[in-house]
């Protein structure tokens, strides 16, 4: 996956001198143990380290700031062993602009009923000390992810591993940067946007290129260029190629065109340090073809993709596919249209051409068909299935004076037979159903563009919410709209006053 870093967890316990220097080197000695069984899981996507053993406002201070100084540092696990009175938490905790988990653990999994004794009461009292620490984390109105159970359950591991997920996604956007290749489709709302608030918010940067930039870098790449000859050579190796597209074929010239608009694009990404960018079938001057193709394969290198100028989508793209690295399934761009049949509603994804081959059933077959927008010629795309199975869609609004991210779990299920629609595509259903779900995403503000994923959680993307301080809307199959319409209204009151709450 092209820029995906792979920073560490610190592990950090908290107790304090009280207990003397012997119980204190056994404290110590557990945490490693802990950090150590964390670091060996492999539901846990990034390396947890064992960083150190806190007893005093100094120390913790100094570690709180070490973390925001080190970029390889992308959150904290922190954990009692033993009773560490929170106000020597204050301090540290106030400096701390790293995302943290609290676990909430103790070393022994089960109580040593016979042979239990005062030393053992004073030595694991992680339920005395966890409680003392979510106070103060409650108290100073601080976000975290609490997480319950022994470390060694396995159910413990999903759940951090959920929460590193999101730090790594969120570790990602950090000073990122996404270029639109023109601006958005002309009268849209919902592809607008405020960039300063989102850098301040969000930590990465959205700036817009005249296409005229990417033509000329697609002008380098020679229409005989031996990296052309070899991309479609690769193309016939990787991908079913309709007859006409092949070498000798009658429109073989095409698939060289989208060979150069994929190589030309990937230059100025990987040339500029870009995580993802945008287009718009309005803006195109100089370019002969939509970048069909050209954006399934940057999609599916791990670059986020946003149509029609779409730079939030193309962000959340982005972020969605480094919390799903390493994991099967996949995350695409996606778009929608109904099937309102009385007794089956059904939602198909794919309205353009722009579908990440990551969500492909089979092998995709590269074809030639005319858009019938934007008035260029026809574009080359990849046209595949996607699997059946559990997803979900997420989209992420500014709403002006907060920016919230909406979740619909949805059930992906088998791909009818569609003969006359050559485009990547998937059919799923919503959940609760169909009319609740979309009323529901319609109240939200849930934009016609969204992150679609196999693989991604709801877990996650509240995780990573919380990292960020924004709002989250869930449509699954608990929703039910009087509930979620009192929700919203609680949330306009809350978001509108939550920043002179934290005091």
């Amino acid at each position: 996956m092209k820029l995906l870093a792979s920073p560490e967890i610190w592990f950090v316990c908290g107790s304090q001198h009280l207990y003397g220097p012997g119980p204190l080197q056994q404290v110590a000695a557990n945490a490693q143990k802990v950090a150590a069984a964390l670091a060996a899981s492999k539901q846990l996507p990034l390396k947890t380290v064992f960083k150190a053993l806190l007893t005093t406002p100094d120390e913790i201070t100094n570690v709180m700031l070490e973390a925001n100084h080190d970029a390889n540092c992308a959150g904290l696990i922190l954990w009692m062993h033993t009773f560490s009175p929170s106000k020597m938490w204050i301090r540290g905790l106030t400096v701390l602009k790293k995302p943290f988990l609290h676990l909430h653990t103790q070393f022994n999994r089960d109580l040593p009923w016979s042979t239990i004794d005062m030393d053992f009461m004073n030595l694991n009292q992680a339920a005395h000390g966890d409680r003392e620490a979510g106070f103060i984390h409650t108290r100073m109105r601080l976000g975290r992810k609490v997480v319950v159970g022994h470390w060694s359950d396995p159910e413990v591991h999903a759940r951090i591993g959920a929460w590193q997920r999101a730090v790594r996604a969120w570790h990602d956007w950090q000073g990122s940067k996404f270029v639109r290749f023109g601006d958005n489709m002309r009268q849209v709302a919902v592809t607008e946007g405020d960039k300063v608030a989102t850098e301040m918010k969000f930590g990465f940067a959205v700036n817009t290129h005249g296409v005229g930039d990417l033509v000329a870098k697609i002008s380098d790449v020679g229409i005989d260029s031996k990296a052309v000859e070899k991309l479609c050579g690769e193309y016939e190796q990787l991908y079913a190629v309709a007859k006409p597209l092949r070498r000798g074929g009658a429109r073989h010239a095409e698939l060289r065109y989208s060979a150069r608009l994929e190589l030309g694009m990937a230059a100025f990404l990987e040339e500029g340090g870009y995580k993802g960018f945008t287009d718009t079938f309005e803006d195109l001057h100089g370019l002969r073809q939509l970048p069909g193709m050209a954006s399934q394969r940057l999609m599916g290198m791990g670059y986020g993709f946003g149509g029609e100028g779409d730079w939030k989508t193309a962000a959340l793209v982005r972020l969605m596919k480094v919390m799903n690295a390493g994991l099967p399934g996949g995350t695409s761009f996606m778009e929608d249209t109904y099937h309102r049949a009385p007794t089956g509603h059904q939602v198909l994804g794919a309205h353009m051409l722009e579908i990440c081959p990551s969500i492909a059933a089979g092998k995709p077959s590269i074809e030639i068909h005319p858009l019938g927008i934007g008035g260029k010629e026809d574009p080359v795309r990849m046209v595949f299935n996607a699997p059946a199975g559990d997803a979900l869609n997420a989209s992420l609004v500014d709403l002006g004076n907060r920016f919230r991210l909406i979740v619909n779990e949805v059930k992906a299920v088998k791909t009818p037979q569609l003969p006359k629609l050559p485009v990547a595509r998937a059919v799923w259903e919503c959940k609760p159903d169909f009319k609740t779900a979309c009323a529901a995403w319609i109240y939200a503000g849930g934009a016609h563009h969204t992150g679609y994923s196999y693989s991604v959680t709801t877990e996650m993307l509240e995780d990573f919410a919380t990292i960020a301080g924004i709002e989250t809307v869930v449509i699954n199959a608990g929703t039910t709209l009087p509930q979620l319409k009192q929700d919203l209204r609680n949330n306009e009151i809350y978001y509108h006053l939550a920043q002179g709450i934290k005091v």
